[in-house]
């Protein structure tokens, strides 16, 4: 019986890494990062709701939505960031499940997920996996990462579900605090596990 499982961490814990590593081992990862571009991409389902919610100052010269300047609206603002989850994420539900649904005859699937346990998506994993790493690794490396004054990228963290509750939380948990190849080795055993 193939398993689901729920993939999910923080920004800048390294979920990407681990979910690449995954994928590059031969299970299919359905990442809803790609699932909702997809969604908000000009002519995606949830595009003209966000469009009409945001206005077209939203817009890039060539139409598509402009991440950034939506990013620096909603990660400022809860409750517009509510309204962009309800236009995007039901989208987002409906691809993957579809997508899971045809693949899960054939292998364990993993669902790359940032936004898991906040909406309540661990009910539909059989198994879940948090990628974790304290907070103060998480800053320095999103800061690095992505050109961030330290008060930005505490913004960005302190818009997602600490850490250590997603932790707390899971039935398995990757520590990416060391290095890359540690990452790797407790990847490879839990998927000795799961193959059990």
């Amino acid at each position: 019986m193939n398993s689901i499982i729920g993939l999910t961490g923080g920004i800048a814990s390294g979920k990407s890494t681990a979910s690449a590593y995954i994928e590059d081992r031969g299970y299919p990862v359905l990442d809803a990062d790609k699932f909702s571009r997809k969604a908000t991409a000009k002519g995606g389902p949830s595009y003209p709701g966000i469009i009409e919610a945001f206005g077209e100052d939203i817009l890039a010269p060539d139409g598509e939505i402009d991440r950034q300047k939506l990013g620096s609206i909603i990660f400022s603002d809860p409750r517009r960031r509510k309204v962009l989850n309800g236009l995007v994420h039901p989208e987002i539900r409906r691809m993957m499940n579809e997508e899971r649904d045809r693949l899960l005859k054939e292998n364990h699937v993993f669902l790359d997920i940032p936004l898991l346990f906040e909406n309540g998506l661990d009910d539909q994993c059989d198994i879940t996996l948090t990628v974790y790493v304290d907070e103060s690794t998480q800053k320095s490396r999103l800061m690095e990462r992505n050109g961030l004054s330290g008060a930005e990228a505490e913004s960005r963290i302190g818009s997602q579900m600490p850490l250590s509750e997603k932790r707390d939380r899971s039935d398995h948990v990757l520590d990416n605090s060391g290095s890359r190849e540690n990452l790797y080795e407790q990847i490879e055993q839990f998927l000795a596990k799961i193959e059990k």
